[in-house]
């Protein structure tokens, strides 16, 4: 029912006046006027509503929208057939696009086993080839088992120099190939909490880089500048760890927390030179807001060595900085050091389903010691991207970041905000 509107009382004497010196304002009549144009507004209405149709996705969306819900397309891209399909990505930051057959079973003993056997080579000629077996369920979902072994050809990593004040026109290159075998176990305690440790090794051999555009790092460093550039050593690691997750999907988390702590230990018992100890910190939070179509996304990380006596860090397992996975704004491996403090934040925003945009910030550092940990001396970029989602999981992401240094562009099979494999973190330079 209509409220009736009520005039001030000395509205209608002036209308009464305007009508008898005017005529023409006699068809604004304030007692006709409202009443018409409400009802004018009201049949406009009714019009509208009966000629109502569905809002028309585009063909993008409804692309995506068709992948999202068809399982048998979900499930070849994720599997394959009988276990055979295709690894794409995963390869290190920098090294073009990745793709190699791949067998994957994680339905084996009604899942009480997984078998995963992948071999890939990227665009850049750089190959690596993994496999892993895992027993996840042991004493009722508390411990989990993991195996894992590979060999990684990368013929052309990037290398600046050490420490921060290192010079982008010095930029070189080096061959890294690397042989790793894991042995993890992982203890569930609780819910979200997880602790254990691993045992394993690291078979190392480094060379001249195969990138004709830039020089070998041999030919630009010396071995004083370049520990470990002609000696090579091989490697018994093991570590120790703990982590809370409480993400509500880590393949795309959208709200939750992760909050990871590992302590690395290598003893070169080859050599006896290049022996040390590393610690990672990773924490991340993910505030959400209108039901989580939007979100704020923030990450904290922190990575410490130390050696004792006359050992040190050799120059391919110090910590750097630069490329898609923390300075998007620089080119992969732009600053390496000591130790390394990253800090990240995102504002993501869903477009559609499944697709999502971000604009960011980065900043972080390398030091040479760690007194020098505090904001300050920071290098920053910042960007914005676009996240492919199927089944509410980030299948390739799409970075562009600007800094002082110019900027640069990122295509990555994997969410930003993902977790590193607990045991693991220490197979730079894919971390």
């Amino acid at each position: 029912m209509k409220r009736p509107i009520n005039y001030p009382p000395i509205l209608p004497a002036l209308m009464a006046i305007c009508t008898a010196v005017f005529p023409a304002f006699a068809a604004d009549d304030p007692a006709t006027v409202p009443v018409t144009r409400t009802a004018e507004i009201d049949a406009a209405r009714d019009a509208k509503a009966a000629a109502l149709t569905p809002d028309q996705d585009s063909k993008v969306e409804r692309a995506f929208l068709k992948i999202n819900s068809d399982d048998r397309i979900m499930r070849l891209l994720a599997a394959g057939y009988s276990g055979f399909g295709l690894a794409v990505g995963n390869m290190v930051t920098g090294g073009g696009f990745a793709i190699g057959p791949k067998y994957s079973r994680p339905d084996l003993l009604n899942g009480n086993l997984t078998i995963f056997v992948s071999a890939e080579v990227s665009t850049k000629k750089y190959y690596q080839m993994t496999g892993e077996v895992d027993v996840p369920k042991l004493f009722h979902n508390h411990l989990e088992l993991n195996f894992l072994g590979g060999h990684r050809n990368y013929s052309s990593i990037d290398y600046y120099g050490y420490g921060p004040d290192s010079e982008k026109s010095k930029r070189s290159n080096y061959r890294l190939e690397d042989t790793y075998f894991d042995a993890i176990g992982i203890v569930h305690p609780v819910r979200y909490a997880s602790v254990g440790g691993s045992v394993g090794g690291l078979l190392v051999n480094v060379g001249p880089g195969t990138n004709s555009i830039y020089a070998s790092t041999d030919t630009v460093f010396t071995p004083a500048q370049v520990p470990g550039l002609q000696q090579q050593t091989n490697y018994f690691r093991s570590s120790v760890f703990g982590q809370v997750d409480f993400r509500d999907n880590p393949g795309g988390p959208k709200s939750g927390g992760l909050y990871t702590l590992q302590y690395n230990w290598f003893d070169d018992h080859k050599l006896g030179l290049y022996g040390f100890r590393r610690m990672d910190i990773d924490a991340q939070q993910i505030i959400p807001f209108l039901n989580k179509t939007h979100r704020f996304a923030l990450r904290a990380q922190g990575t410490f060595t130390e050696s004792d006596g006359h050992q040190t860090t050799p120059f391919y397992l110090q910590p750097v900085l630069g490329g898609a996975n923390d300075l998007r704004g620089f080119r992969p491996f732009r600053f390496s050091g000591r130790d390394k403090v990253v800090y990240n934040a995102e504002y993501q925003w869903e477009i559609f389903a499944g697709l999502e945009g971000a604009v960011f910030f980065d900043a972080g550092k390398v030091m040479n010691r760690r007194g020098l940990l505090a904001f300050s001396d920071l290098e920053t970029d910042a960007g914005f991207g676009l996240r492919f989602n199927a089944r509410d999981t980030t299948f390739l992401r799409v970075d562009v970041g600007f800094s002082h240094e110019g900027f640069a562009v990122s295509a990555v099979f994997s969410d930003f905000f993902r977790s590193r494999r607990l045991g693991t973190t220490t197979a730079q330079p894919l971390y």
